[in-house]
């Protein structure tokens, strides 16, 4: 019950040096089998990250009580890169000996899934490691072609204990996660010597917007059973223009810290047939009206994007176009938020009709498309079909921005003496 550990840490009564005493063990078996892993518990990144400056600038220092570990918890997490480690069976038998009972979480492999023959490889996903009345989760960060980290969802099968930990309280693995590589800092929390993010905060900010959606590549599979792909001369070259357009808008903006999803038909391609579609001839995104940066234009201009047109103004229906290599255009559409939806506008140049295009709120989730790692709305279905209505799977080849969206309204007309700032054709 944790009471003969009760010495161990002087002060703290038995259950929160129970804590500890199960983590120190922990790190001493993954040690014996050289395994790196790293603290990305949010409990406790959260007290260390009050401390940073004093325990970056002395990680050595002996620890007079047990801050960290020891706070109440039913768990500690760590990560482990897949890639750093292959010695399972041996690791299982040693935790064994040392008291730990085990639990192993496998699925399928996500990126293999566009591959017929190979969607039902299974990898590991999660380790949970129980000792007294603490838990250690292991979570397994796998590293994709978008050059990030991406961890699968906690998904018990039918035979498994569901009592073995209290699942439900578990930070990560209700759904799967998409973050940067993280720097790491080795350092000594509570005498213990563990590596943990460089900086705590912002893992802990990516923690909160880390929710991935994985293409779905079975429904691109039956789409193209009915379409066929266009895999002519002309398709092939778009494809390989919008891809390397989209690979310079991302770093481009990342660049600038402005946040940006795949709007349009990008974003119809991506759920739909997880690639570009060949026929739409540009490149869609979306960014909040909030996050709008007046040296978007510049930047874009700096990476040999030059302006194409711009129009509307940032209090109302801005939209920036950018000309890529031949007729390739990058199209950045702004939205607005309302009480119950969200907007983007739309100007027609010779005229001054102005439209708008209303959208169900959404948040933002992360994906991989074309080698990226960019964001697209988590209600996706809901911004699709807002946009392209209920029969967004039939593809078509004639559109028209100011008619064919199922969510668009007319919006009155520029007047005329705005026309020189809100219509500007380069």
């Amino acid at each position: 019950n944790g009471a003969i550990f009760s010495k161990v840490r002087g002060s703290q009564s038995g259950q929160d040096s129970t804590r500890w005493h199960v983590v120190r063990k922990f790190l001493s078996l993954i040690s014996s089998h050289n395994i790196a892993v790293y603290l990305i518990d949010p409990l406790i990144l959260e007290l260390v990250d009050k401390d940073i400056e004093q325990i970056r600038s002395s990680p050595d220092a002996p620890s007079p009580e047990c801050k960290y570990f020891c706070a109440p918890r039913d768990f500690t997490t760590f990560a482990l890169l897949d890639k750093t480690w292959k010695h399972e069976v041996g690791l299982f038998k040693t935790a064994e000996k040392m008291g730990f009972q085990w639990l192993k979480i496998i699925n399928k492999d996500p990126r293999l899934d566009g591959m017929d023959d190979l969607s039902g490889i299974e990898i590991p996903l999660h380790y949970i490691f129980k000792m007294a009345s603490h838990a250690i989760h292991l979570v397994v960060f796998y590293e994709r072609s978008g050059n990030y980290l991406w961890h699968g969802p906690l998904r018990l099968k039918q035979h498994m204990d569901r009592k073995f930990v209290p699942f439900r309280k578990l930070h990560f693995g209700r759904y799967p996660g998409a973050y940067e590589k993280p720097e790491l800092l080795l350092v000594s929390i509570d005498d213990l010597k563990v590596q943990i993010p460089k900086n705590p905060s912002s893992f802990l900010e990516e923690m909160s917007h880390s929710r991935f959606l994985e293409c779905r590549y079975r429904e691109a599979r039956a789409f193209f059973q009915l379409y066929p792909d266009d895999a002519s001369l002309d398709a092939v070259e778009f494809r390989r223009k919008a891809k390397s357009l989209l690979h310079l808008a991302v770093l481009t903006l990342n660049n600038l810290g402005v946040k940006f999803w795949l709007s349009s038909g990008t974003c119809l391609g991506w759920y739909r047939q997880c690639s570009v579609i060949p026929h739409s001839k540009d490149v869609d995104l979306g960014v909040f009206i909030r996050d709008y940066k007046a040296d978007i234009i510049p930047a874009f201009q700096k990476a040999g994007l030059p302006l194409k047109h711009k129009f509307g103004k940032v209090e109302d229906s801005l939209e920036l176009s950018f000309q890529g290599e031949d007729d390739v255009k990058l199209d950045i559409f702004f939205f607005y938020e309302e009480d119950d939806h969200i907007w983007n506008g739309g100007t027609q140049a010779k005229s001054g009709k102005k439209f708008k295009y209303l959208f169900p709120k959404f948040t933002l989730c992360w994906t991989e498309f074309v080698e990226l790692k960019v964001h697209v709305p988590c209600e996706t279905l809901q911004y699709v079909e807002a946009n392209y209505g209920p029969d967004w799977k039939v593809p078509l080849k004639t559109w028209d921005w100011k008619s064919s969206p199922s969510n668009v309204q007319y919006n009155g007309v520029w007047p005329v003496d705005e026309w020189d700032d809100v219509i500007q054709i380069y």
